[in-house]
């Protein structure tokens, strides 16, 4: 029997990954698009403009992860492409923050809507559990498995807590270079105030509760997968 090529398989592998996903965003896309041919509403249409925020975090993890496979995380570039990606990561999780723009309307029916709506959610979500199982990977290179995890358990409540202030603050992840003061101070402030803020910090756990419970599994049962 002749040999398998690992490299071959994993580069085969690697095409599936990216083509499942794209055929998963194509979906949603069509399913848009056919929504504004037939309603003629552009209602939704800045779910377009969301979903190309949330592949970035993907990119740019792997992008890191195909660095560290030969280079230091603490070289310039590594720490850079790092906090970039930490930076767009809650874009991913904010669509799911998009449900609160359903209505019934006489465009379209609202089982269709919300179907609509689900499917840019669901891509989301899986773009962003698969931007950070990629960063998880790295992590279990260079630490103990229980470090890595809870390193990945930080960056899923900044990334919930971030989700968050961009919903209802309206900050978005440039804000960081372009309103740091403004940025600082809201943050600050809920630190500073937290009886005036509760909703956020509800907000923030049970966000972060649901998404680190949701790769938990997937996490997991990539494992028992392998044995």
């Amino acid at each position: 029997m002749p040999a398998v090529n690992k490299h071959t398989g994993h580069e085969r592998d690697v095409y599936y990954f990216i083509a499942s996903i794209g055929l998963s965003c194509m979906v949603s896309l069509v399913l848009l698009f056919g929504r504004i041919l037939f309603s003629d509403s552009l209602r939704y249409v800045f779910l377009i403009w969301n979903l190309v925020l949330a592949v970035i975090p993907l990119m740019l993890a792997w992008w890191l992860y195909e660095r560290l496979k030969t280079l230091s995380w603490f070289k310039w570039q590594q720490v850079i492409l790092t906090l970039l990606f930490i930076g767009f990561l809650p874009n991913t999780f904010y669509l799911i923050t998009d449900f609160v723009h359903l209505r019934q309307t006489d465009e379209a029916g609202l089982y269709f809507d919300v179907v609509l709506l689900s499917s840019f959610v669901i891509n989301g979500i899986i773009l962003g559990l698969a931007s950070i199982f990629l960063l998880h990977k790295q992590l279990l290179r260079r630490l103990a498995e229980r470090n890595a995890l809870t390193i990945v358990a930080a960056i899923f409540f900044l990334a919930s807590f971030a989700a968050y202030l961009g919903r209802f603050t309206r900050f978005n992840s440039w804000d960081i270079i372009l309103r740091p003061a403004g940025l600082l101070f809201d943050v600050s402030d809920r630190f500073v105030n937290p009886s005036q803020h509760s909703d956020t910090y509800l907000a923030t756990f049970t966000l972060f509760l649901v998404l680190f419970c949701t790769y938990l599994v997937i996490y997991t049962a990539s494992k028992l997968l392998k044995r």
